[in-house]
């Protein structure tokens, strides 16, 4: 189980400015719900070119809801020149601290705001868009972003890198490229990989990978659907099929690019076994998915 501080917990159960800025001056928008996070910012700034109000929309898990929130009050009252300096490590340091496999999420909200500011400043896109080669297909990373959170961050292994941006997480196959660019960037001054945390890849008993799946739900994903008014029930495990019933709104929620049951299998996928894969209660009809790495 994560170890969350005070203020992460007060900002996942208490979230300030949740919603949607009507007419705002600025919107971004990153991640996806393919990847199990995603998180809409908009602000609205005053006349003295100040931020008066900002507001936030996000699926995730606690750390990505606690993130959001205090960006949200973090930026409010500054320039957006003030605005453009926040690092993911401000967001982190003003919670308190993150566990190093949640500092994804500061990064999440620092790449929102970008992606708001640089809206208002084009009127561009609202998304933001790709820059430079995808190194990581799995989740989308771009090799410029891998190189930006490891100056900023310092980091030194694929498993810190994979922390802060998701790259490496699904597949592994860019795991080399990621060497590769932190050996680039910190030449041999880097450090022996540590000893992996997560189960994915490991032999797991029956009774072991049920715990698993089972503390996924109540971290990952549960909290997210609940933030849209739905909830999720774990039904039955068959090896690695994982049955699954949705309550409340999810259970009518029919997306354009991606089902639920999508949203659930890459967070399982992620934090207990690769070749796990989801059937809803009653989907009878349903086969194992190709992983999507």
């Amino acid at each position: 189980m994560w170890e969350y501080t005070e203020k992460v917990r007060d900002h996942f159960f208490n979230p300030h400015n949740v919603g949607e800025i009507e007419n705002p001056d600025g919107v971004g928008e990153v991640g996806s719900l393919a990847c199990g996070d995603a998180l809409k910012l908009t602000f609205k700034l005053d006349e003295n070119g100040k931020i008066a109000d900002a507001k936030f929309k996000t699926f995730g898990c606690a750390s990505a809801i606690a993130t959001s929130s205090v960006l949200t009050e973090i930026i409010k009252g500054m320039t957006l020149e003030e605005a453009a300096k926040v690092t993911n490590k401000d967001i982190a340091d003003y919670l308190g601290g993150l566990p190093e496999q949640k500092m994804h999420c500061s990064v999440m909200g620092r790449e929102a705001l970008e992606a708001a500011i640089e809206n208002y400043k084009s009127g561009g896109t609202i998304k933001r868009s790709l820059e430079g080669k995808v190194v990581c297909n799995c989740f989308g990373v771009t090799e410029n972003e891998i190189e930006r959170v490891i100056k900023d961050n310092d980091l030194r292994t694929v498993e810190e890198v994979t922390n802060y941006c998701k790259a490496g997480g699904g597949c592994g196959g860019c795991k080399g490229e990621i060497e590769k660019i932190i050996e680039r960037i910190h030449g041999d001054n880097i450090k022996e990989p540590a000893v992996p945390v997560k189960h994915k890849g490991k032999k797991l008993t029956n009774i072991q990978k049920i715990q698993l799946i089972q503390q996924t739900i109540n971290e990952q994903i549960r909290p997210a659907l609940r933030a849209h008014g739905g909830n999720i029930e774990l039904v039955d495990v068959e090896g690695d099929k994982v049955i699954v019933a949705f309550r409340g709104m999810c259970a009518q929620c029919h997306l354009t690019e991606f089902t639920m049951k999508d949203v659930v299998e890459a967070r399982l996928r992620e934090f207990a076994s690769e070749d796990l894969f989801v059937e809803e209660e009653g989907d009878s009809a349903s086969e194992p998915h190709e992983h999507r790495g």
